[in-house]
């Protein structure tokens, strides 16, 4: 696609986002760093007005439908982005029972050698391919898509059972974050 064929042009407006680390490496296999995630969206949502409707965290990447109320998402995601990528890569460096820790530093460090916006590590990929979501059929594919990545990859049977997911605030039970619920007209039917 072109170079600014992803973009966040209407920046009130639900959108699907994909966060992947770089060289797909899997840091979210340790839940500190799971943690890490969690609370910086919790952060974002109470804070900086960050709606989220969906989510589900995988190993090696994240995917989101969010909003957000004040209208500057492109913001919102640049400083979730550089403060999870700061705090994860300090928790790694930091943490000597890592055992991946000095693999993981030397593909981050790789990564930021060949971008130039980095001065050490780059810990995301640069893209998060954005895409608006403008009519209930193409939210629910969407919704249906993050919530069943859990089942498609093996780990659950169900995607209510992924702890790491809004699946189960969509099948009635609470899950780690506070959402969203997206309209009836795109809620997921049981």
């Amino acid at each position: 696609m072109a170079e600014d064929g992803y973009k966040i042009r209407d920046q009130f407006a639900t959108h699907f986002i994909t966060f992947s680390v770089v060289q797909w490496v899997d840091v979210f296999s340790r839940r500190c760093y799971v943690d890490t995630v969690i609370s910086s969206l919790r952060y974002c949502i109470k804070e900086k007005g960050l709606r989220l409707h969906a989510w589900c965290i995988m190993s090696n990447h994240l995917h989101l439908i969010v909003s957000a109320e004040k209208g500057d998402l492109s913001g919102l995601i640049r400083d979730f982005k550089k403060f999870t990528s700061q705090t994860i890569l300090n928790q790694i460096e930091n943490n000597i029972e890592e055992s991946r820790r000095g693999w993981m530093l030397w593909i981050f460090k790789q990564a930021g050698l060949n971008n130039t916006k980095n001065d050490k590590y780059q810990f995301w990929q640069q893209d998060n391919h954005p895409i608006q979501l403008d009519t209930p059929d193409f939210t629910l594919t969407k919704l249906s898509y993050i919530h069943n990545n859990p089942v498609k990859a093996g780990l659950v049977d169900k995607a209510e059972d992924y702890t790491l997911s809004s699946a189960r605030d969509y099948n009635g039970t609470n899950g780690l974050l506070p959402i969203e619920h997206l309209t009836a007209a795109y809620t997921v039917k049981p």
